[in-house]
């Protein structure tokens, strides 16, 4: 049996042209989603993430702003500019692209940002919305994986869930998600004993611990949906996920392959949390 393949890059394109569509009707209306994003320091693979990030955005009509600050910045500077664009009623979204550097304090500003423009979904406000069930945004990373897992047609409903990673970005959330479509979640995690006893009775597998191919073949339920959120470089470069994906792939029912899964998703749903933003000024202006 080999796998079938979730195209993470075939959904995305079919979901932003339908991202799209919407921001044209609201530009109709005169307003313009726009997303500011803000990158301090020289990280390059956050400078890769925001390049992309704003590319995204103009490809799909979006307007986006790009702040880049130099790693010694004062962090005064940047609380300033999140203030700012806080009170812009033209700017709908605002990212901060993490890690931030040692001299920040991430958590102080994430809480800076007004939880009505906060498209990543940090925000403590909005992930106590979520944790009710009534999110204001979703996470981006497990917003794409429920629009995949959606795509695919998994049947989530009393699903046996096994999550690899407790992150707040990717495993807490994720975990929510999929209570509230009814599933049984488990998250396991570095202290996690015998990871594998808990593996192989997924029904659904979302892996999202950071460490290269630490999910081989014989962790997985014969049949089960493989979920791959990492992003590693092997020693000769390669990117691969937390999924040795040819041995996974020879047991699963359903893989996302990395790259081409869950990224290109990440991404997207970046900009629909943005254009949702602007939605819903629009629906406020309308009353």
């Amino acid at each position: 049996m080999t796998a079938r393949i979730i195209d993470g890059n075939a959904l995305s394109t079919e979901v932003r042209g339908q991202l799209a569509t919407r921001a044209a009707a609201l530009k109709e209306k005169g307003i313009t989603p726009c997303l500011a994003v803000i990158l301090v320091g020289e990280d390059p693979a956050s400078a890769v993430y925001v390049r992309n990030k704003v590319a995204a955005c103009e490809k799909a009509g979006m307007l986006s702003l790009r702040d880049v600050y130099a790693p010694d910045i004062d962090p005064s500077v940047v609380f300033a500019r999140i203030a700012e664009l806080n009170a812009d009623p033209s700017v709908h979204g605002i990212l901060v692209q993490l890690p931030l550097p040692k001299n920040f304090d991430a958590e102080a500003v994430l809480e800076s940002i007004s939880p009505e423009k906060d498209v990543d979904g940090f925000h403590a406000e909005n992930v106590g919305a979520l944790m009710q069930g009534n999110p204001r945004f979703i996470p981006c990373t497990p917003y794409g994986v429920m629009k995949m897992l959606e795509s695919a047609n998994v049947p989530l409903k009393g699903a046996e869930v096994v999550i690899v990673g407790r992150s707040n970005i990717v495993g807490k959330p994720m975990a929510m998600l999929l209570l509230a479509q009814s599933c049984t979640v488990t998250i396991c995690h570095s202290q996690s004993k015998d990871l594998a006893f808990h593996t192989r009775r997924a029904d659904i597998l979302v892996a999202a611990v950071g460490r290269a191919k630490m999910i081989t073949g014989d962790m997985i339920k014969p049949g089960a949906t493989v979920i791959d959120v990492g992003i590693n470089r092997t020693p000769e470069g390669k990117l691969c996920g937390d999924v040795d994906f040819e041995s996974a792939k020879e047991v699963a029912g359903a893989i996302t392959p990395v790259p081409g899964g869950v990224g290109p998703m990440t991404i997207t749903m970046l900009l629909a949390n943005t254009l949702e933003a602007a939605e819903r000024t629009q629906t406020r202006c309308a009353k």
